[in-house]
């Protein structure tokens, strides 16, 4: 006689283990502790096997006679289902560590520690995001070209084919490292080149005319969101630092009664020390900033978590939210904004490469020299903050001399 589920669920358990028996070999185990699990007894090669389907009511009736209806097919091919499970299990387990997403932590934990730290958490947030919740899962070996394709295009569908770009470069690196070590045959993405739309090259978005510096800066004063993005955006056209210098900044690296932000080589671009004078103006908005964010690492921490900086598209979407789009004025436009207006003014162009950080081609004289022109830069770097909020507070600008060299200041 079948079993009904009314009497799985009723069954109760007794001082020793007992069976209510279904049909074809199927039967509910009820345990002392209570436990119900399905068993299924046959025969194989001459001997009596059981094999589990569960347990009840996670599995319930319907679904354990299912199991053991595929059992009974693989019995009727001459497969041991005991031993079929079990291989299973092996090709799962193998699949899983040949997985895209394994294959790429292990490649990326193996060269990430030549990195600097921001180069490094933007390219494993690239693949947490963007790559791994498709393909993560997927056998690295059995990955095609138009799989890999689908993702890209997803990734250039939401505007951003320079990341769609960079994705393809890192799933190459990823790909390529698979073949090394055996575990995939080829790469995939070399057949994709030309399958996505070139970047069109050009300079970042900026604004240099001095008027509409100034409109956009008493915007920025208006800014009504967070304090730590507020105080990012105010900080950032004083210091022009690259937006992943400014939001992976952390407490350690300012010494504010020097007036000093030393940012590591390590972060930096050319992989040099870099010191960031810094203004009065600065100073008080670090000063604004540090009784909320202090007790952590980064200066700019992200929303989620104290330990992980900031977003890197925090900076963009707050301008885009005060209604300046990317064609208008990016994060990083504020280095041109800088180096456009300090050139216009006359300063040593020297000082102001110097603080740009730009390229050294020696890069023996450029560890050496990071602090060059240090003089010249601090006056540079609080003539500016000046200079900027003269163009805020819309104050009338006039050309003056001081050290040598020609600067604006405001009356």
């Amino acid at each position: 006689m079948s079993l009904s589920d009314t009497a799985c669920r009723n069954a109760r358990p007794r001082e020793r283990p007992y069976k209510l028996s279904d049909e074809k070999g199927l039967y509910l185990e009820v345990t002392p502790t209570g436990s119900k699990w399905w068993r299924h007894k046959y025969r194989f090669a001459g001997k009596e096997k059981r094999l589990s389907h569960g347990v009840y009511p996670e599995v319930p009736l319907r679904a354990a006679r299912d199991r053991r209806d595929e059992a009974r097919k693989l019995l009727a091919s001459g497969i041991d289902p005991s031993l079929h499970r079990q291989l299973e299990k092996s090709r799962k387990i193998e699949a899983a560590a040949n997985s895209f997403e394994a294959i790429t932590r292990e490649w990326f934990a193996k060269f990430s520690a030549g990195w600097a730290a921001s180069h490094s958490d933007k390219i494993i947030r690239r693949f947490e995001r963007d790559i791994f919740p498709l393909i993560g899962a997927r056998p690295v070996a059995e990955i095609a070209a138009p799989e890999l394709l689908m993702v890209l295009r997803r990734i250039e569908s939401r505007g951003t084919l320079d990341t769609a770009h960079r994705a393809h470069q890192n799933c190459g690196q990823v790909f390529r490292y698979a073949v090394a070590t055996g575990r995939a045959l080829r790469d995939p993405s070399a057949d994709l080149r030309g399958a996505l739309p070139p970047v069109k090259q050009g300079h970042f978005a900026s604004i240099t005319d001095p008027a509409e510096v100034g409109h956009l800066l008493r915007t920025i004063q208006g800014y009504s969101g967070g304090l730590v993005t507020q105080c990012a955006l105010q900080l950032a056209p004083y210091v022009f630092v690259r937006p992943g210098e400014l939001r992976n900044a952390e407490w350690t690296e300012f010494n504010l009664n020097a007036a000093e932000w030393r940012i590591p080589a390590g972060k930096m671009k050319m992989k040099a020390l870099h010191i960031v004078p810094l203004s009065v103006q600065a100073l008080a908005i670090l000063e604004r900033l540090r009784p909320a964010t202090g007790s952590g690492p980064y200066v700019f921490p992200g929303v989620r978590a104290n330990r992980r900086p900031m977003s890197e598209n925090t900076v963009n979407a707050a301008l885009r939210a005060l209604g300046y789009s990317g064609e208008q004025m990016t994060g990083h436009g504020f280095r041109s904004m800088a180096s456009t207006l300090l050139n216009e003014q006359g300063w040593p162009r020297d000082a102001i490469e110097r603080q740009l950080a730009h390229g050294e081609r020696n890069r023996v004289r450029a560890a050496y020299n990071y602090a060059e022109h240090l003089p010249e830069r601090r006056k540079m770097m609080q003539a500016w903050a000046d200079y900027l909020d003269a163009l805020r507070d819309e104050r009338k600008i006039v050309t003056a001399n001081f050290g040598g060299f020609s600067q604006r200041a405001s009356l």
